[in-house]
């Protein structure tokens, strides 16, 4: 059975289910504070936030995920412009579980703080706590890197910190062998960093370098099995700007 509700202060404004999957069209605005409640019988489903929102393969270890449209403070910053707005929404939910190779990292609808839908990607710093610069930017599966700031071009701002590191969580074992790196390249605003170094939770570490240019740039990893990985020990060239940014992190394996 999969379902999906808007709830507000307790109260269900809309609802829709189905045994195979559930679409619901929600004629209203929401207001700060809404949630969208998508449940599932199953624990890898493909949902749709909006419809403005690419849909997000996700892994809901819980079978449940709450959504809150980002309406608060400049959360809507790194949406499309129509995203979350007017009185028309419709979301979906549709189970969704093969071993295909495939980017395990992208999550269109990975929101900041607590959840319980994966992947999940979070920081130890994020420029002035401004949705344009959050961790969750990196995932969105947006490539344009050519600018910075708002909508298309959110991504992970460190504010000039040094020892800046991202996590990114599958929520549960997949197995992996490369990643791709897409810098931000608003160039010359932007800084770049020449090298770099992920940690697996399996305890692997691999030290690599990066170019400053726009595209993407592979890292071979081998194969493991991991929950988790850290980017970390961010190296910048020395460029005067103090801005470089990650603008998109893809990780390619398969669901075990």
């Amino acid at each position: 059975m999969y379902s999906i509700s808007i709830e507000r202060d307790g109260r269900v404004l809309a609802a829709a289910q189905g045994e195979n999957e559930a679409a619901l069209l929600y004629r209203g605005a929401y207001e700060p504070g809404d949630a969208i409640v998508f449940a599932s019988s199953t624990q890898h489903v493909c949902v749709q936030v909006d419809q403005a929102v690419a849909p997000a393969r996700v892994y809901l270890p819980q079978g449940r995920f709450v959504y809150r449209p980002p309406l608060e403070g400049d959360g809507l910053a790194v949406y499309p412009p129509q995203a979350f707005r007017g009185e028309m929404h419709l979301l979906s939910i549709v189970p969704q579980a093969d071993d295909a190779y495939r980017n395990l990292a992208a999550n269109p609808a990975d929101q900041r703080g607590h959840v319980t839908a994966y992947p999940h990607a979070t920081a130890n710093v994020e420029t002035r706590n401004e949705s344009a610069f959050a961790a969750r930017n990196v995932i969105d599966g947006q490539h344009i890197a050519c600018g910075h700031g708002e909508w298309p071009f959110g991504s992970w701002g460190i504010g000039a910190r040094t020892d800046a590191e991202l996590t990114l969580d599958f929520g549960r074992e997949v197995e992996i062998d490369a990643m791709i790196l897409y810098l931000r390249a608003d160039f010359p605003h932007d800084a770049y960093w020449v090298q770099g170094t992920v940690t697996l939770d399996d305890g692997f570490e691999k030290t690599f370098p990066l170019e400053g240019r726009d595209g993407p740039q592979r890292i071979e990893l081998g194969e493991h099995r991991v929950r988790s990985l850290r980017l970390h020990s961010l190296v910048k060239c020395d460029m005067p700007s103090a801005f470089p940014a990650l603008r998109q992190i893809e990780v390619y394996g398969h669901d075990l």
